[in-house]
């Protein structure tokens, strides 16, 4: 039995769950979410609380309970407290600002690099330390917008210039040296 599985999931206060066949619906303070759930599980509600069982005993089932209920529970918390990603930006000139729901990078190219946030996602911009806070209800959204942020100028491992995660740790590699 899975370990994660088979862990009830609490619902608090001003989150609605609903289940309708093999689609579940959490509403919240921060937004709504919908997932369709494989038919090797089933999702019930018990008494507030979310429970997630497995149909049998087979791989495809055991390795879905967990992940379902996973899935299942970060739905439920993005949708009451949401989730952050934080990205930093070092080098010398590297710098972001924002613009109204907008955020311009200016990463060594030579044009400013905007970034447009998709539904759901909104920015945070702290020019003093150079940091960009990715907030959302949907924890992948989050995840994937900050990585293509990321990826617009990755940190290099000569002089470790770039838009990183916090603390996030970057190899640094000794540069050629000069022949005597």
């Amino acid at each position: 039995m899975s370990r994660i599985g088979r862990l009830p999931m609490t619902i608090p206060a001003g989150v609605e769950v609903k289940i309708d066949g093999s689609e579940v619906h959490v509403k919240g303070p921060k937004g709504e979410l919908t997932r369709q759930v494989s038919s090797h599980v089933s999702v019930m509600l018990e008494d507030n609380r979310v429970i997630v069982k497995r149909e049998s005993d087979e791989a495809i089932a055991r390795s879905l309970h967990g992940t379902t209920r996973a899935l299942i529970n970060n739905m439920i918390t993005g949708v009451s407290t949401g989730f952050s990603k934080v990205l930093e930006v070092q080098g010398v000139g590297y710098r972001v600002e924002q613009d109204g729901q907008n955020i311009t990078l200016h990463v060594g190219y030579s044009h400013p690099v905007v970034v447009k946030p998709p539904e759901g996602i909104s920015f945070e911009v702290d020019t003093k330390t150079r940091q960009l806070k990715v907030n959302g209800y949907d924890k992948e959204t989050v995840g994937q917008t900050a990585a293509n942020i990321r990826e617009v100028r990755p940190p290099e491992p000569y002089k470790g210039k770039g838009i990183r995660y916090l603390g996030e740790k970057v190899r640094h590699k000794a540069g050629k040296t000069a022949k005597a």
